[in-house]
């Protein structure tokens, strides 16, 4: 379902949820700021925030972890968050409010 609604940010809604994924929790915290609006860009926005931020933290408190925690930060948590960031950015741009369990529910609270 493409959104209808209109952006603050000069994109359409679909582009600018899209565009809260491309450099993770940095330009969901950027849609935040800037989107005034679209819920829908802000869910995502907030979404995006919520989780590459987590998926940030766990990372690098496992990198503290010698050698077990850094095979699985680089073995399972990157390639999660890899795979996750595409599928997010793809669902936004094709206008579908699709929800991370727990993360996507938060964003919903927090919009």
């Amino acid at each position: 379902m493409l959104q209808t609604e209109k952006s603050t940010t000069g994109f359409d809604p679909n582009v600018a949820a899209a565009l809260s994924y491309v450099l993770g929790w940095v330009t969901g915290v950027a849609f935040l700021l800037l989107e005034r609006e679209s819920k829908f860009v802000r869910f995502h926005a907030m979404q995006s925030t919520i989780v590459f931020l987590v998926l940030s933290v766990i990372c690098i408190l496992l990198q503290s972890i010698p050698i077990l925690g850094m095979l699985i930060a680089v073995f399972f948590v990157i390639p999660l968050s890899a795979v996750l960031w595409l599928i997010l950015l793809f669902k936004a741009y094709q206008g579908e409010r699709f929800k991370v369990p727990v993360a996507g529910d938060m964003a919903e609270q927090r919009i």
